[in-house]
């Protein structure tokens, strides 16, 4: 088992957080105003993410992993504290900055899927190229293409989201992700509405992606099993960092 500050101890300086970490986090508070009380979501988290690895956090309902994950995706702004994400501080971005990030570094892929319902497949996962601009059609249909191949599905490109399957749509959503060659992949409980066996498969997908591309993950799950597909397990509680391990043994889909 590892301390969850181990690796913070070790790198306290600005030049040092440039160095070869894909997530530096140093001091992460997020305090929300509820009324007129303050509610503390994150009391000051430490911790870094090197490349390639595939990051398990887990933790009981308001114990400050799902705020993390919005931080660590640009979603919301710290209330004091650093992020550095690939060497560069975005705590502190703006609005223009953050949507720039979340486009051409961050892949997402959440729980409810969040597709289109009256585009297809392969125009679901071409949207983000279309919000970057500067690719052409013939090369956000390629690239799409491509995505949706990597996860099983060159054969469902045309297919509305009401014609395919949960984990078919899920695994639209990660080519969706996929798609601007993000370094960094973060999903928030992706097999919350899946059952077992497309669990399974779904964690496979992302542990090829993992293994195979050397992309970075960072997955968020309430479920213990699905957690241990990962090398790493974080454990938050009460808006700390209660246990940072890693698994030597990991579960192979």
């Amino acid at each position: 088992m590892s301390s969850p500050m181990a690796s913070a101890a070790s790198r306290d300086s600005g030049a040092d957080l440039a160095g070869p970490l894909v997530i530096a986090v140093r001091d992460l508070t997020k305090i929300y105003d509820v009324g007129e009380v303050q509610v503390p979501a994150l009391r000051g988290v430490s911790l870094d993410v090197v490349p390639g690895e595939f990051v398990s956090m887990t933790g009981p309902s308001g114990s400050g992993k799902s705020t993390f994950m919005h931080l660590l995706g640009c979603l919301d702004g710290p209330t004091s504290g650093q992020y550095f994400l690939n060497g560069k501080d975005v705590s502190h971005l703006t609005s223009r900055e953050l949507a720039r990030v979340r486009n051409t570094e961050i892949g997402f892929v959440f729980q409810g899927f969040n597709l289109l319902s009256r585009t297809s497949a392969l125009e679901n996962v071409e949207l983000p190229l279309l919000y970057a601009g500067g690719v052409s059609a013939v090369a956000r249909r390629q690239r799409a293409t491509e995505a949706l191949t990597a996860v099983g599905l060159g054969d469902r490109l045309g297919h509305h989201p009401n014609q395919l399957s949960g984990g078919q749509q899920q695994r639209v959503a990660i080519a969706r992700a996929l798609v601007n060659n993000p370094t960094l992949l973060l999903a928030d409980e992706p097999t919350g509405n899946l059952d077992t066996k497309t669990s399974v498969e779904v964690m496979g997908i992302f542990q090829r992606l993992n293994i195979e591309r050397g992309i970075t993950i960072v997955l968020v799950t309430h479920e213990a099993d699905i957690a241990e597909y990962g090398t790493r397990i974080i454990t938050f509680r009460d808006g700390v960092v209660l246990d940072d391990t890693a698994i030597e043994h990991r579960r192979i889909a």
